[in-house]
């Protein structure tokens, strides 16, 4: 299971984190006579099972680690990837922003390494519903072994095509975009959801955000909001509190939409539709 609520103790078949020194650490699940070999001592999953989480226990050699369970942060991190992940600074906004909670139907396309898939699942609870495209095997499949290794498979459904001629779904409560050319897609993701809805991609350039924004404004989608999430650490020592030497800066511009209904006001319409039309001839688009 991802995260043991309802005990204060490690039992078998918990999801674990080790932290040794420096930080360094190691997520396992927890399993009965198996063991965790580290450059700095043997664990032995036993000896781990039954112990208050939070406890400090100590390999074999004597190095010391705390048992802890892993934040949803701390999995996404771990994930065996074939692709680039997102961060967790972009999803804990994007799921908030969009209202991702229990009982929502969520769309993503591109399952990728199944990162936001993860979030996603756990976001929408037993009762929800994922439902995840993508084209490529290779990455279907390691998105659905990474959502079983964290006991969420079973609130997301896979899908592997290519979104050009649309999505199964249409009430969907958001939809979310991780391909390089989602303004290709946008009649597609209209479709897919229900009126009012939230749309949301994430995409690395000038370049693709602009030709985004022409193609939601085409296809009737309001409320568009572009930015940017810059996440700064400062060292926590009392006595010399000052920024980290790194931080995470630019992963991606952030875009959010809304579908409404198509504008009566044709005044109105005409005009999206002219800027639109003549923005894509201009930069042949």
């Amino acid at each position: 299971m991802l995260f043991n609520a309802t005990s204060s103790h490690a039992r078998a078949g918990d999801i674990a984190q080790l932290v040794g020194l420096r930080h360094k650490h190691f997520i396992i699940t927890l399993k009965e006579d198996a063991k965790l070999e580290t450059h700095r001592g043997v664990l032995h999953h036993n000896d781990l099972i039954g112990k208050p989480w939070g406890t400090q226990v100590f390999s074999h050699n004597g190095s010391p680690f705390f048992l802890l369970q892993p934040s949803l942060a701390d999995l996404l991190n771990d994930l065996p990837r074939t692709t680039q992940i997102l961060y967790p600074k972009d999803i804990g906004y994007i799921l908030v922003t969009m209202g991702v909670g229990p009982g929502k139907k969520v769309i993503e396309a591109g399952s990728g390494s199944g990162s936001m898939t993860i979030a996603l699942s756990y976001a929408v609870g037993e009762e929800g519903r994922v439902i995840s495209y993508e084209q490529k095997p290779d990455n279907q499949n390691l998105a659905r072994k990474n959502l079983e290794r964290v006991g969420l498979a079973s609130r997301a459904d896979f899908k592997l095509r290519d979104v050009l001629n649309g999505f199964d779904e249409t009430d969907a409560d958001a939809i979310f975009l991780d391909l390089p050319n989602p303004f290709d897609y946008i009649p597609q993701a209209r479709a897919a959801l229900k009126p009012g809805a939230y749309f949301c991609s994430l995409l690395p350039t000038f370049n693709q955000v602009e030709k985004l924004l022409i193609a939601l404004r085409l296809n009737h989608f309001a409320f568009i909001d572009v930015c940017e999430l810059l996440l700064r650490h400062y060292q926590s020592e009392p006595a010399r509190i000052r920024p980290t030497d790194r931080m995470v800066a630019h992963t991606g511009f952030l875009i959010f939409a809304r579908r409404i209904e198509p504008v009566n006001d044709l005044r109105g319409k005409d005009l999206i539709e002219e800027i639109g039309a003549g923005y894509i001839e201009e930069n042949k688009l």
